[in-house]
């Protein structure tokens, strides 16, 4: 305890004669360009936070429920503005004291051409700023285009890209407009460029994940990095196949970056190389998919890497933001940066260099993969600090005991059918246990960075997940009925997400009844232009889709059909030979997850010592409560953390936002949301007045779709 005091008091003291800004506002998604999510306010603090009210609401009128709309977005505020996302990814200006609205852009409205469905076909997580004088803009993404808005009036900014927008399937190197490519996490802006990520699909038809910066009066292309490198770039060699860079898709950037605008350096996590699951088409290390990059922002010009994971068969992508942070180690306040990962790993590294501040083993692994064609690396980076903020093995004898033994028999019986023993188990056919899981550890709220004490705050998802391969039928036999082609094709290109039951798997819906929503023409469109989660299957044929319509939607007039298949030029890139069967979290027949709780938890790591200074469980399921147990939930959306003692965070899936003591996790304060809160939320003072404001947007694990941002402040005296 003395330990703590002394290194946090030492923090703060050099901290505060380093500091050249106070955190005061929310500019930028996660609050800076630090991505540290820390506010310097503290009207709100430890004695008051429990007298917290509703300030205002705002209802943006368009959440879909009949197909789990979200609102995911971190939202910034700028001259007493609330720039936002809705359900449908409207663009919202709203005053941030009342809540009343002062515009909103619908990109549906400028783009009469355009499907409705390219507009919900992804979440959004925020928006960004930039000004000169009285040239106020906001770049948000919508579908595959970037807008440039107005801040003022809320109208498109003619002179920037197209017509005010730009199209991000352009640039990438090849032609790729058949293919997924948007963004879900915004820009950042360094200078007078605006820099951008992507999400591409995660099958084997996925575009590459090129990071790019654009001019921001003009929209014009100043540099690319190319995450799958070309010949003659650093890390080409890593990649067996001299043609790679042709054909492989992903290595993308997600989650969003990180800034270090004095330094002029840009930080960018990236996923694993596409398909997520085989990669007997991709050999070798693969640079720089799995990736912390530090790129040189005025030139796209290498700087460093950090892999996290070598040639990733598990979808073990960096889900979040670095938090660029500064700590004490060997007696001297280090510039670090602080990337979570799915793994439940702190890789805490120089932030000029690249050094691990701590050890970083490369260990063995298993390589026995029964998959033709697959090469497993031998060993995989295990950091000995910071600790891991959730465990890191899942044995019998952490199966779910709070069940009846009818259930836990069930799990138990199960359990001992799959392969498990190590996080990185190659993939099997019998089912393998992915823990930690396909959505973390930490996922795309990413953590909190508190700069007096060195703490780190990071919720974690702890649900075990069960994948398992299958082999892939890709080959149209002869005189096939339009029933027998689509059953092949939904199991070549649907089966991995909904399961070969169609009941759906992980955060993917049932198709059971989706005849009952959808007729042939509006399920065609959908495979056409994708939505959410939801990649746009452009390189299926008319003749496919309606193959597949006919088996998804039991359209028995057409089933007897005689299919004629289109002919395509073999792909020995695309054509892969397995599949997985579902994304499957391993769950008791009763939906719970099969191992003990805690299922979620919110941590705080010491980044000075490496250790775990509290962890408490996050999120509550009343029967279980009822019981006396807090067993925590599944989590999406991050927390953040003020000067006045409070992390607060809402993610969990009972609907709540919750206030707690930093220094220790006790529970301040709690309310229950619209709808539940699976965002980040914002802190902001205006007129002497201090607010945070969440978005309620719900739609994730089986939760109701909401569409309100809800506002908090102290009651005036």
């Amino acid at each position: 305890m003395h330990k703590l005091f002394f290194s946090s008091f030492f923090v703060l003291v050099i901290f505060s004669c380093k500091q050249k800004k106070q955190y005061t506002r929310w500019e930028v998604f996660g609050g800076s360009k630090e991505n540290i999510h820390y506010s310097t306010l503290t009207q709100i603090d430890t004695s008051n936070v429990n007298h917290l009210q509703v300030a205002w609401v705002y209802h943006t009128g368009d959440a879909d429920t009949a197909n789990h709309s979200q609102i995911q977005c971190n939202p910034i505020i700028i001259d007493g503005i609330m720039y936002a996302t809705s359900p449908r990814l409207k663009l919202l200006a709203v005053d941030a004291s009342t809540g009343k609205e002062k515009w909103v852009f619908n990109p549906q409205d400028s783009n009469q051409n355009r499907s409705f469905a390219d507009f919900i076909m992804n979440n959004n997580r925020g928006v960004t700023y930039w000004e000169d004088g009285n040239d106020k803009r906001i770049f948000y993404t919508a579908g595959s285009l970037l807008y440039a808005i107005d801040a003022n009036t809320g109208k498109m900014i003619t002179s920037f890209g197209n017509s005010g927008r730009i199209d991000l399937h352009d640039d990438l190197g090849r032609d790729v407009h058949n293919l997924y490519v948007t963004a879900t996490s915004p820009g950042i802006i360094y200078k007078d460029m605006i820099i951008m990520g992507s999400r591409v699909s995660e099958e084997s038809d996925a575009a590459p994940g090129h990071i790019r910066a654009y001019d921001v009066h003009t929209g014009k292309l100043r540099w690319i990095f190319h995450t799958i490198p070309q010949p003659g770039e650093f890390g080409y060699e890593t990649w067996k196949d001299t043609v790679a860079y042709k054909n492989i898709g992903g290595a993308n950037c997600w989650s969003g970056f990180a800034l270090d605008e004095e330094r002029g350096i840009l930080f960018a996590p990236t996923g694993s190389a596409s398909y997520d699951f085989y990669g007997g088409k991709r050999k070798g290390a693969g640079l720089f998919a799995d990736c912390l990059l530090a790129i040189d922002a005025a030139t796209g010009k290498y700087k460093w890497h950090f892999q996290d994971v070598h040639h990733d068969v598990w979808d073990k992508d960096l889900p979040t933001p670095p938090a660029l942070v500064s700590v004490m180690h060997e007696g001297k306040l280090v510039d670090a940066v602080a990337q979570c990962g799915k793994t439940g790993f702190v890789y805490l590294l120089d932030r000029e260099t690249g050094k691990p501040i701590f050890p970083i083993e490369e260990k063995n692994v298993p390589t026995n993969s029964e998959l033709v064609g697959e090469e497993i690396l031998p060993t995989q980076p295990f950091p000995t600090l910071p600790r891991s903020f959730m465990r890191q093995s899942f044995t019998e004898a952490d199966i779910n005991d709070l069940l009846p033994d009818s259930s836990y028999q069930d799990l138990k019986k199960r359990f001992e059918s799959y392969k498990t023993g190590n996080v990185f188990n190659p993939l099997s056919r019998e089912g393998t246990i992915v823990y930690p899981g396909l959505d973390g550890g930490a996922e795309w709220g990413g953590e909190a960075f508190d700069p007096e004490t060195g703490l780190l705050y990071v919720n974690a998802n702890e649900i075990p997940w069960i994948l398992s391969i299958a082999e892939r039928k890709t080959e149209s036999p002869k005189n096939e009925t339009y029933l027998q082609a689509g059953t092949r094709l939904y199991q070549s290109s649907c089966m991995s997400c909904h399961g070969p039951d169609r009941k759906g798997s992980g955060n993917y819906p049932s198709l059971v009844e989706v005849n009952k929503k959808y007729d042939q023409q509006r399920f065609t469109e959908l495979v056409s232009t994708g939505r959410r989660m939801m990649p746009a299957f452009k390189q299926l044929s008319d003749e496919e889709k309606n193959a597949i319509a006919s088996f998804i939607l039991n359209i028995s007039s057409s089933q007897q059909k005689k299919f004629i298949a289109p002919a395509k030029p073999v792909d020995s890139f695309r054509n892969l030979p397995y599949t997985i069967t579902g994304y499957n979290k391993f769950v008791s027949k009763e939906g719970y997850p099969a191992i003990k709780p805690p299922w979620g938890t919110l941590n705080a790591v010491n980044l000075n010592t490496g250790e775990i200074a509290w962890r408490i469980p996050l999120g509550e399921y009343p029967e279980f409560k009822q019981r006396g147990i807090i067993t925590g939930t599944e989590n999406y959306g991050g927390a953040i953390v003020t000067a006045g003692g409070l992390v607060f965070i809402a993610a969990t899936r009972d609907g709540k936002f919750r206030a707690f003591n930093k220094s220790n996790g006790k529970l301040l304060w709690e309310t229950d949301l619209p709808s539940a809160g699976f965002a980040t939320p914002a802190m902001y003072a205006l007129n002497g007045k201090q607010y945070i404001v969440i978005a309620c947007g719900g739609g994730k694990l089986k939760t109701q779709s909401g569409d309100a941002y809800v506002a908090f402040a102290l009651p005036d005296k």
